[in-house]
Order: structure tokens, then sequence, then C-alpha cells
């Protein structure tokens, strides 16, 4: 076992031509989008925790407090909030909650992760709150070290300029590192905001999957993705308010 500062890299894995994908939940992850869009795929794949950055140092954990865990005997067992790697096939996946502090050394954390595995290209992804049409396809955005890469996936590049989140941060980290980057960001019907949204998550997979191998079945997100919409549906059927305001944002009456 070698750990690096925060870094704890319990083996390392088997693995060429690596490309990490990355989602971090909290204020980049509207609708749980983008971290059950990673987690979805290591499940698929089976991937196999190697690695973790520890906590300590990151998270405040009056904000992001640790979890009790009951085991079957009863025991009590404490979780504490980290940031998990794992590997399957050519991919690292990684995620986990946003930092609180200390992003610099953070994101120095991950470089040399990157460094110690030979990743080649990084993928992170997102998802935000806009006045969007649940029922319309799911709007996506990014951003990428290569222009051209958002043209030939025909994802329009964010013109958003202000305060950023962790992956803003670790974006810039990646790209002083000289490897391909591209972020893709899905937007999420802010009318909807608390509940986890599988479009979003599905939506930014089969873009992903333009750019990298991803060797998976969609059927099950596909299905989950059928199943929420026809619920959503429902709902709004059934709360006149909402109704009102949907029909006026799909005629551009909502303001901004």
């Amino acid at each position: 076992m070698a750990a690096v500062d925060a870094l704890t890299i319990e083996f390392r894995p088997e693995i060429e031509h690596p490309t990490l994908v990355m989602a971090f939940s909290g204020w980049s992850d509207a609708g749980s989008a983008a971290t059950n869009a990673v987690q979805y795929v290591a499940a698929r794949l089976e991937a196999r925790k190697f690695a973790a950055i520890d906590g300590e140092e990151f998270f405040d954990f009056t904000v992001q407090r640790p979890l009790v865990r009951l085991d079957d005997h009863q025991i009590r067992h404490l979780q504490w909030p980290g940031y998990e790697f794992s590997a399957t096939r050519n991919l690292i996946l990684a995620v986990g909650p946003e930092p609180h502090l200390r992003w610099k050394a953070f994101c120095t954390t991950v470089g040399r992760l990157l460094e110690e595995l030979k990743v080649e290209r990084v993928a992170l992804l997102g998802a935000f709150l806009a006045e969007v049409m649940y029922t319309d396809p799911v709007p996506l955005t990014g951003f990428a070290s290569d222009p051209a890469l958002l043209e030939r996936l025909k994802v329009s590049a964010t013109a958003y300029q202000g305060p950023t989140g962790i992956v803003g941060a670790l974006a810039d980290c990646v790209r002083r590192q000289g490897l391909p980057l591209c972020s893709l960001w899905a937007a999420i019907p802010h009318y909807i905001a608390g509940t986890p949204n599988p479009r979003g998550a599905l939506a930014l997979l089969l873009k992903l999957r333009e750019w990298i191998d991803l060797p998976i079945d969609m059927a099950p997100l596909e299905s989950a993705s059928a199943t929420f919409q026809a619920q959503l549906l429902e709902a709004v059927e059934g709360n006149a308010e909402l109704s009102s305001y949907i029909r006026g944002l799909k005629k551009g009456e909502t303001s901004h």
C-alpha cells in the first residue's frame, strides 16, 4: 500500500491507456445526474475500488457529516466522507462529495494520481438547474481542451462566466498538465430540482460514449428514464400551479 499525502493507493490496476471519468455530488450535480451516471458505469462494469482521497483535510464534517452504519451483528461502523477511485477495463471512475476546503491541494492530489497511472484523458461530468422543458431532450453544454471536440460531439460550448465549483478548478489543473479534457453538463429542470433525474444521467452517458469507449448496456437506465418521465408527467398534470408555470415556460413567458 502506497500513500501520497491524503491519497491512498491500495493497489495499482492493470489498465492501459486509461481515461478518468469524474463527478462530484453537491453544487455541480443537479438531480444527481452526474454522480449517478458515473456510478451506473461503475456498477455495470463491476469496477473495483483501488484508491481514495482522505476527507480529513478537505471536508467540513459539520456540513458533510460522517455516517453511522450497523452491520449484520448490530455493530456500529463510522463511514467518513472521502473521494474514491475505481478501475475497470480502460476506465478509472471517481465520485464523491465536492470538497469544502483546500481546493488547490485537492486538485494537486488528483493531479498526482493522473501522473501515477499515466491517465491519457479526463472527462468531468456535471449538471445544473435551468429553465428547460422536462418533455424536451435533455440539453447538454460543455467545455473542452480542444474546441473542435465539442463541435464533433455537437455540444454547445458554455459561455458561463462567474463563480465555479471544484469541476472548474480541477479542469484548470488538468489543462495545466496538458491532458485532453472534456466536461459535459446536463441542464436539469429547476422545478424538479429535488428529485434524482435519470434522464440527465442517460443524456450524459450517451454523449460521453461518443468520445470514449463505454461498453455498457444502457437499457436499464433507459427504462428508469422512461418510468421517471411517466411519473413526472402524471405529477405535473396533477398540479395546477406547476402545469401553469410549465405552460408559461413553453411559451417563453417566464422571467429569468
